[in-house]
């Protein structure tokens, strides 16, 4: 579980986050969501502790995370995986080299444990034989799935997914969202995903935090954004006619 409370950050005069605090339950895929300037980039990078909030806290379980020292933040930050918006995979490194990296980075394990930790990785994301191909030859949809591994490969508590669908097509992001909630359900982890995908709102979103201006405007599950009276959440999510037309057919009924 990941709690934030009361969490301010301001930039000189600038007040980007005004006093959010929510929880974030393990086996869960929980959605941050909002408009470009809300404010959900900068929330993520307090809730993964790259940066320092002007006021508040975020708990990781029962432990306040900027109290710590060096050495206790580095212990914590090894039981977070990371999916970075462009993958950030390394072009120079084969597949196999990419998602070893964090084990030569934190662990002892020998060569040959570390081969079948990564192995186990690939197959969990349908890329058994993948190991000796480099970035350059993989789709894009291929790379986000060696980010997936790379990121669960130290068996992570904690996992950060910053915008995981952006740049691909349609199927392909269905099957990267699935992907990270089958994932966060076998291994109870508590999965935090910032995104713009409405789709992935509408398929995988169990706990979804709408941030507008700064602000935690509206929280709740895929199941009630449909019925929500939240003005500035129907404002956001139902700009597409679509959407607007799937909300209506869901009152009538």
């Amino acid at each position: 579980m990941i709690r934030a409370e009361n969490i301010l950050k301001s930039f000189d005069d600038n007040e980007v986050l005004k006093g959010i605090s929510m929880e974030f339950l393990p086996g869960k895929t929980n959605l941050i969501i909002g408009k470009s300037g809300a404010g959900k980039t900068v929330f993520l990078k307090i809730l993964v502790g790259l940066i320092e909030p002007s006021k508040g806290t975020v708990w990781y379980d029962d432990i306040d995370f900027f109290s710590l020292n060096k050495k206790e933040k580095r212990e914590i930050r090894m039981k977070v995986g990371m999916l970075f918006q462009g993958s950030a995979l390394f072009d120079s490194m084969t597949v196999e080299e990419n998602v070893r990296f964090p084990l030569d980075m934190f662990s002892n394990e020998t060569l040959a444990k570390k081969k079948e930790r990564v192995n186990w990785c690939l197959e969990r994301v349908n890329l058994v034989g993948a190991n000796d191909k480099y970035p350059s030859e993989i789709s894009g949809g291929m790379q986000k799935r060696v980010g997936i591994a790379r990121a669960i490969v130290m068996e992570p508590k904690y996992l950060f997914c910053d915008e995981p669908n952006s740049g691909l097509d349609p199927k392909t992001a269905l099957t990267i969202d699935e992907l990270i909630q089958d994932i966060t359900y076998d291994h109870n982890m508590t999965t935090i995903i910032n995104t713009h995908d409405m789709n992935s709102v509408m398929e995988i979103g169990d706990n979804i935090a709408y941030l507008h201006e700064g602000t935690l405007a509206w929280q709740g599950s895929k199941d009630e954004v449909l019925g929500s009276t939240n003005e500035l959440l129907q404002g956001f999510i139902f700009a597409s006619p679509f959407l607007q037309r799937l909300r209506s057919a869901a009152l009538r009924e």
